[in-house]
């Protein structure tokens, strides 16, 4: 059972991600987030890097601190990717990047994981010192329990030796559990970076199941379909409340403070995400009597 102040503390300091492509929709980053809020700027497929460079300018001018996703199987060359660096770190006062594999199987040029771009020590040569990678509490369709802990090791090495800092972020889910036993199987296993767990912001359950079936998510994802078997309840808001809940009574029992924060997948829309999770950070809500879940307070949502 969470209490409110347990939540609260959980949402003390989350990020959020955008695309360029929804970026340009976004009128004001500063009047939906707190100044310093870490801001992923998502690289899809086919993304031009000159945008990515332009959204991270504008992030880092509007005071937030711009963490652009590199993905290794879409970096060209050890050129391009120097290049890159060089302009986010010298055009938009990037210090820290989320280092993925990347979503196309066929590498563009010599990159296929993301330790292969970490180990050219072209990180550190342009400034960026703080690296997030990807975690996957449910696992991921295209690699093995084995070789995910072999990959999460191997960077978390890399960094200790660099001093570099380093953390993981992981993909959406839907119940605290899968998370919970993840991150006991992180601790097992010598894994002790610190984890922001991803959260979907509130969406209908059309779209949440429609991200969930693109993005391979696990067993939690049962929460979806149950209610997508009703029709009716297809345009239904789904909210996160009773997965904030049980990451928050898990965070109070971490002792270790691996639990860092959330990370919100706008899905809804990004200022509908803001506006929501603000709400939740400023303690407009009320639990249900179980403890397990809550709904905004009427004088929230009218303001």
């Amino acid at each position: 059972m969470a209490t409110a102040q347990q939540i609260i503390a959980l949402m003390r300091d989350y990020s959020i991600e955008t695309t360029p492509g929804t970026a340009v929709k976004v009128e004001s980053f500063k009047a939906l987030l707190p100044p310093g809020t870490c801001v992923n700027v998502t690289f899809l497929p086919g993304t031009d890097y000159n945008d990515t460079v332009a959204t991270a300018r504008r992030l880092k001018d509007e005071g937030m601190v711009p963490v652009p996703h590199i993905a290794a199987r879409s970096i060209p060359s050890r050129e391009a990717l120097e290049t890159y660096l060089g302009r986010l770190h010298d055009e938009a006062g990037v210090t820290q990047a989320l280092v993925v594999g990347g979503g196309v199987r066929k590498p563009l040029g010599l990159f296929d994981a993301a330790i292969e771009l970490l180990e050219t020590g072209l990180f550190e040569q342009h400034g960026i010192r703080k690296i997030g990678i990807a975690g996957h509490p449910e696992g991921t369709p295209d690699i093995t329990p084995e070789a995910v802990k072999s990959h999460t090791l191997g960077k978390a090495r890399w960094a200790a030796d660099r001093g570099l800092s380093m953390y993981l972020v992981t993909q959406f889910c839907f119940e605290a559990e899968p998370v919970m036993a993840w991150m006991k199987w992180l601790t097992d296993n010598g894994v002790t970076l610190p984890v922001r767990i991803g959260v979907p912001g509130p969406a209908s359950i059309k779209t949440l199941l429609r991200f969930a079936q693109e993005c391979g998510i696990g067993p939690s994802m049962r929460v979806i379909t149950r209610q997508a078997a009703n029709i009716a309840k297809l345009l239904t808001v789904q909210t996160p409340d009773e997965l904030l809940a049980g990451l928050a009574e898990f965070k109070a029992r971490d002792t270790a403070g691996q639990l860092d924060g959330i990370h919100l997948y706008p899905f809804g829309g990004f200022a509908k995400t803001c506006t929501w999770f603000n709400t939740v950070k400023a303690g407009h809500f009320a639990l249900d009597r179980a403890g397990t879940g809550f709904s905004l307070v009427e004088t929230a949502k009218a303001s």
